[in-house]
């Protein structure tokens, strides 16, 4: 039975999309390759030495890539985590339309990437799979050309920025390997999510109820997670605000570690940090309609959220370690409520710690 999804079709179109515009320049990003080998190392060390997370898997690894080498990426990494929902998919996709359906969804999928591909600058790779080389696995990702474009378009200085960027993706890696329950615990988060999905034409319908009423009213029904949201039942949203909560932390402790810890040593630090700000509050146009879309929009409000829910913990709870109580176990976590009301986190973790 063919998939749900035309994969082949969407790497193609995502590599379409990805490649308007790529800056390749051999010596400048061969060069970037050698910074990012010696810097991930370094970078993780700093992160360790300012958070005291450290990885149980060895030192970090980094890889420099093309935009078509992390879309091919990510397309083997959806394939592998949306199996659940393709499979259900694909009871309900035979018939006269299935073809044409396969196409459209290949085509959507194959957009979306393609958009992300020339906006992403690093990521960790956390997910692990047996059935894969370990060589390939547990790497940070740098996407060349976009890092080479916005250093020029920038006046960055390449070693700092480098360097900054290197701080934050490790802190990632940190989180993920240094706390050894939260890789299994998040990987588990988003297939209970998977697990539940309906492929019910009828939740699409109450879908464009929801969106048609939003308007009525004036509210954005796309903010709290853009379409993935929108179109979750009610046990999936359980589950979405688990992760919602989760990844605020994660993302405001990457942002405020990397400052921390590249502090004397990137002393641009501010300058990169209110330019990516400006970048991502920027958009306008197609560009805002697709972050909205994919739930992007979303998780750039995490940043911020997740950096505030840190400072009142700090300042009410005991300094900048106190923060460790949420590495204890996933019950220690903060839940989207207390991401957005701190205090309630504080004194939940100080009745348990009594």
């Amino acid at each position: 039975m063919a998939s749900a999804v035309d994969w082949e079709l969407a790497e193609r179109v995502a590599i379409k999309i990805a490649t308007r515009g790529e800056v390749v320049d051999d010596y400048a990003l061969a060069k970037m390759s050698d910074d990012f080998d010696h810097m991930t190392p370094r970078a993780e060390k700093l992160v360790g030495e300012e958070t005291g997370l450290w990885s149980l898997q060895g030192e970090a690894r980094s890889r420099l890539v093309s935009r078509p080498d992390w879309i091919r990426a990510n397309i083997a990494s959806f394939q592998r985590l949306l199996k659940p929902v393709v499979d259900k998919l694909d009871d309900v996709s035979d018939g006269p339309m299935g073809s044409a359906a396969r196409k459209f969804s290949g085509v959507q999928v194959g957009s979306v990437l393609g958009w992300m591909s020339t906006r992403v600058l690093g990521q960790y790779d956390l997910l692990l799979t047996e059935d894969e080389n370990p060589q390939d696995q547990d790497m940070v990702y740098y996407v060349g050309p976009n890092v080479l474009a916005l250093e020029r378009r920038n006046g960055f200085t390449p070693e700092q920025f480098r360097l900054w960027l290197a701080l934050h993706e490790t802190t990632h890696r940190a989180q993920f390997t240094g706390v050894p329950w939260l890789r299994d615990y998040f990987v588990s988060l988003v297939n209970e999510t998977l697990d539940n999905v309906d492929p019910d034409p009828g939740r699409f319908k109450e879908v464009v109820k929801e969106l048609v009423d939003a308007r009525r009213n004036g509210t954005d029904p796309m903010a709290n997670g853009g379409l993935p949201a929108l179109i979750a039942g009610p046990e999936q949203k359980l589950v979405l605000d688990k992760i919602a909560g989760m990844m605020s932390l994660l993302e405001g402790h990457g942002d405020v570690t990397m400052d921390r810890a590249g502090l004397g040593i990137v002393t641009d630090a501010e300058y990169f940090a209110k330019t990516l700000r400006t970048r991502r509050e920027s958009a306008k146009g197609l560009t805002r309609v697709v972050q909205k879309l994919v739930g992007l929009e979303a998780k750039l409000n995490q940043y911020a959220a997740g950096e505030a829910f840190i400072a009142h913990v700090e300042e009410h709870a005991g300094g900048k370690r106190a923060i460790d109580h949420a590495w204890t176990s996933a019950d220690s976590l903060p839940t989207i409520v207390e991401i957005r009301d701190p205090q309630q986190w504080v004194e939940r973790v100080a009745t348990h710690a009594a």
